[in-house]
């Protein structure tokens, strides 16, 4: 599960970090079930900026659990209890504000061209998205952006695997 959404500060993102954005309706959310922040909207964010994809183009922060708080070695990682937060989550990463831009910047005439795009990477090969939902998932991040953007906020994302 990943939930996307806009917050004004890490303090305020990580908030009852324990649910689901989409179940609180405090929230300004999209529920994105399936699209991860750095393979699958990187991609997505590639075609937007017409950049060829790299890793790295999505840089997000790990936020929650507290990475201060992370284990620092393996020996560490080894010790921690099975029901550890650092190891089943849920997560919470801050993208980066260009992220946000290039998502609010897309304009209405790019919308089918990014979709058919987006719904041809290898990732959606097994489950082709040709029923509405990378329209209504792209649709919903850039409105999610542009919100975000006029509040000054950066977008989130809630990650439960």
């Amino acid at each position: 599960m990943y939930d996307y959404y806009r917050a004004t500060s890490r303090q305020a993102a990580v908030v009852k970090p324990e649910k689901s954005r989409v179940v609180n309706p405090a929230w300004d959310v999209v529920d994105a079930k399936g699209i991860d922040p750095v393979v699958i909207l990187g991609q997505l964010i590639a075609f937007i900026r017409d950049v060829p994809y790299d890793m790295d183009l999505v840089r997000p922060i790990g936020v929650y659990p507290p990475p201060e708080s992370a284990p620092r070695t393996e020996e560490e990682w080894e010790a921690l209890p099975e029901d550890s937060l650092y190891l089943d989550g849920p997560d919470i990463d801050e993208l980066p504000a260009h992220v946000r831009d290039s998502l609010a910047s897309v304009p209405d005439d790019r919308l089918d061209e990014l979709v058919e795009q987006w719904g041809r990477i290898e990732e959606f090969s097994t489950h082709p998205a040709d029923d509405g939902y990378l329209l209504e998932v792209l649709t919903g991040l850039r409105a999610l952006a542009q919100r975000a953007q006029k509040e000054d906020e950066l977008i989130y994302c809630w990650i439960s695997l």
